[in-house]
């Protein structure tokens, strides 16, 4: 009898660690807004994409949408995507990507 009461507390605490583990992973999937697989924010493009490490994204730095959508982003057409751009570029259209050459 108590080797079955130990097997079910055991079972119950593991459970337990598995769920807090799962949840764990979750919330440090998203992104500050509180909504997961959203965008990623400047400074984790930063950390991703800024090869010469100033600080800055130009267009030879990013890639994906940044990259086709680079000049509509760079608002002030200085050759940098800022965090100010970033944040009020226009949101990328879903659908169908074009074909990669």
């Amino acid at each position: 009898m108590r080797n079955r009461v130990k097997s079910l507390a055991l079972g119950v605490v593991a459970s337990m660690m598995v769920a807090c583990a799962s949840q764990k992973s979750q919330s440090t999937n998203q992104n500050p807004s509180g909504r997961q697989g959203g965008p990623p924010s400047f400074s984790q493009l930063l950390s991703q994409m800024d090869a010469n490490e100033d600080g800055k994204l130009s267009q030879s730095e990013v890639s994906g949408p940044l990259q086709r959508d680079f000049l509509k982003m760079d608002s002030n057409a200085d050759g940098f995507i800022t965090e100010s751009e970033l944040e009020n570029a226009p949101r990328p259209q879903r659908g169908p990507h074009p074909p990669k050459n």
